[in-house]
């Protein structure tokens, strides 16, 4: 691969520097120098064919048409959302509190160690949700409730309702599931307020992992917590391993097998590799990181090969869908124009104990290099209700070309079930698809040490703060959030 230059931050003084993406060993590194505090490296991703196959998806979006913050420190000083960034808010994560009734030493925030509480009133969230769905061209559609730990605010369930009545139609809590587990009501309240999904917390399936991580042995709250979102009727729950090498990297198999057996009401794994917050010495980082790569090498050697790199694609793969659909409702959809090396994902399918990847038996290059093509013809189309019709049936008519149901799971018939999406619509066809499949992510947030400018660009998770700021995550995390905090904090 060709050495590419980007923008950086020194991890000492946090000012930006310029950073190289180099390839070594067969790996991808990223070295940068501080005329200050001197050189760092740390590896980008382990994989160089891997990062270069994902490096085929490029793509930039055209930003939001109403910034918050003008260009005048520059990228990442002037986050808000400013003129720069590319990507609109396509999930939001929204801090309740920063109290926590856990005290994780890896954990962004708790309010013990601040000495500070955090925690927006009710007016100020209700702004803060209005700010969301007021972002142009299209409004922000999910919300995630953080912290700390969401759960300690006892109105978390009127908040969900808020948030409903405002209009998002993905609502969910990023939890340790503490609360959930010992409280079967509570979660019953969540469900009747409208909550869709939880991100649980959820590092393994041994008590040494949490005991090392979380301080104490949090497993049985975890199983726990599951059961009563089985027995509340709240089907959607996405396991979220943090994962840091020599700790819990040999449970990424045992995790996703947990997963595919609870089927019913877990929906996804997203495996997040350890972000490290504030300085931390050298010698410890090389020795935790682990890479998105490492995250597809482990989970095939820990399936016995049943999963493989190849059937990982970036999350902005799917951009070609949000332009067919744009197109054919002549209406502006969210676009995933994130930075393909942020994250990843595919969706297994369980059958007799076994996983069946769907790239298995679907052609996914090709099929996104079809609807990106039906998605122009559609744009260019002087008559788009006629064109509609006729590309309707050229879509239904070519999907058996991409797709050989024989490979798949018996039972699912996937090229009648996209059919039905151009027939019906797409809401109960799709939660037809996920009922049958099993979701599994890795999102590799950043940290001072590997941080991109040209990822916190295209960034499209993204934290609303109280004064109405909309921020990218990894540059929320990195520089902004004390600042932040403790402008909206009283003393404890």
């Amino acid at each position: 691969m060709q050495t590419k230059k980007t923008k950086s931050l020194c991890p000492e003084c946090l000012k930006v520097i310029d950073a190289e993406i180099i390839e070594k060993d067969g790996k991808v590194l990223y070295q940068k120098t501080c005329p200050e505090h001197g050189e760092f490296f740390d590896t980008y991703w382990s994989d160089v064919e891997a990062y270069e196959r994902f490096e085929k998806f490029p793509s930039d979006g055209n930003g939001v048409e109403n910034p918050n913050t003008k260009e005048e420190k520059g990228c990442p000083f002037d986050c808000g959302l400013c003129p720069n960034h590319k990507t609109t808010t396509i999930l939001a994560n929204l801090d309740l509190t920063n109290r926590c009734d856990q005290r994780c030493p890896i954990c962004f925030a708790n309010s013990a160690a601040a000495g500070y509480l955090y925690e927006p009133t009710d007016e100020q969230i209700y702004k803060m949700l209005k700010t969301l769905r007021a972002e142009k061209p299209v409004s922000c559609p999910a919300v995630q409730f953080s912290g700390g730990e969401p759960t300690t605010r006892n109105n978390l369930p009127e908040i969900i309702k808020m948030a409903r009545k405002l209009g998002f139609v993905q609502v969910q809590i990023a939890t340790n599931g503490k609360r959930l587990a010992h409280d079967l009501k509570f979660c019953r309240e969540l469900r009747k307020a409208g909550l869709n999904t939880i991100y649980l917390q959820f590092d393994g399936l041994r008590e040494d992992i949490y005991e090392k991580i979380r301080g104490y042995n949090a497993l049985p709250n975890k199983l726990k917590a599951i059961e009563n979102c089985r027995k509340a009727g709240l089907t959607s729950v996405i396991l979220v391993p943090t994962i840091a090498r020599g700790t819990n990297d040999d449970q990424i198999g045992e995790i996703v097998k947990f997963a595919a057996k609870n089927l019913d009401v877990v929906r996804g794994v997203n495996f997040q590799p350890i972000s490290f917050s504030g300085r931390v010495e050298i010698d410890e980082l090389r020795k935790m990181r682990i890479t998105i790569p490492d995250i597809f090498r482990l989970l095939g050697e820990q399936t016995d090969g049943q999963v493989s790199k190849d059937d990982f694609y970036p999350t902005n793969c799917v951009l070609p869908i949000s332009h067919l659909i744009e197109s054919w409702k002549r209406k502006e959809q969210v676009k995933f124009t994130i930075h393909p090396h942020c994250g990843a994902a595919t969706y297994l399918f369980v059958e007799k104990g076994k996983f069946i990847p769907i790239t298995k038996f679907v052609d996914a290059d090709k099929f996104f290099e079809f609807v990106e093509n039906t998605a122009k013809k559609l744009d260019k189309s002087l008559f788009p209700r006629i064109k509609k019709l006729m590309m309707s049936g050229k879509i239904i008519k070519t999907l058996p070309k991409f797709i050989d149901s024989k490979k798949g799971p018996k039972g699912l018939d996937l090229v009648k079930l996209i059919t039905n999406i151009f027939k019906k619509g797409s809401k109960e066809t799709l939660a037809e698809f996920h009922r049958r499949s099993l979701f599994i992510g890795t999102m590799h947030f950043q940290d001072t040490y590997n941080f991109d400018l040209e990822r916190v660009k295209r960034c499209g998770i993204h934290y609303v703060t109280p004064d109405c700021k909309i921020i990218p995550f990894c540059s929320y995390n990195a520089i902004h959030r004390e600042k932040i905090e403790k402008k909206f904090s009283k003393p404890l």
